[in-house]
């Protein structure tokens, strides 16, 4: 049963390493806050991701897949990542600057970012319903309910041992880079997000256009 946990964790480290709208956000935040604000956003998407394994688990995340809230989910996000990008290419040099200092937004606000920009990407509820609903069904037939919290359970670490990762690079890379790399990291970050929030707003159309037919 142990390696059986340790091939979850691992699974749950690769769920979450492929490089995506809420690894870019966090790296920005990290380069703006060091380590707590890029952890405690890791920590709000990771609790994004929870949610949507309850639901699934508890069978009502067939609900998420309707075109409406679709629509909704993606032109959401694409005003979220848009947004957060701007800001993060507007910030770029002042974030250069204040490198000892630290963002002075709240810890409380870079949790509810991670949240958010999670809960609003209509690519984590099909991943989540692809992935963790196909391991549910193979995990019923094989396993006792008990073993099915396990697995799930090294998912959910592995997820966390990531958000703990990538907040550390973050903050290190924060602490030991130039002003001039950081400002080029921020502009990075920021412009990723903007394209991750453009294909968003690509497949919002999409879905507003197959509806009005």
């Amino acid at each position: 049963m142990l390696n059986i946990f340790l091939s979850y964790v691992f699974l749950g480290l690769s769920l979450a390493a492929p490089v995506g709208p809420v690894n870019a956000a966090q790296i920005d935040r990290g380069m703006k806050g060091g380590f707590f604000h890029a952890w405690l956003f890791g920590l709000g998407a990771v609790t994004a991701d929870v949610l949507y394994m309850a639901l699934i688990y508890f069978g009502v995340a067939q609900f998420l897949t309707a075109p409406f809230l679709k629509t909704f989910l993606w032109l959401f996000g694409f005003f979220v990542l848009t947004y957060t990008g701007i800001e993060s290419l507007v910030k770029a040099k002042e974030v250069s600057l204040m490198r000892g200092a630290g963002e002075k937004g709240s810890y409380r606000k870079s949790f509810l970012s991670g949240l958010v920009i999670s809960l609003s990407n209509p690519l984590s509820i099909m991943f989540w319903l692809g992935i963790y609903g196909s391991i549910l069904a193979k995990t019923v037939e094989a396993y006792e309910s008990y073993q099915l919290l396990i697995c799930s359970s090294g998912i959910l670490i592995g997820l966390f041992l990531w958000d703990l990762a990538m907040s550390f690079l973050a903050g290190t890379f924060r602490t030991f880079l130039s002003p001039r790399m950081i400002q080029g990291t921020t502009w990075l970050a920021g412009i990723s997000l903007i394209v991750f929030g453009c294909y968003f707003g690509y497949q919002g159309i999409l879905e507003l256009l197959q509806a009005g037919r």
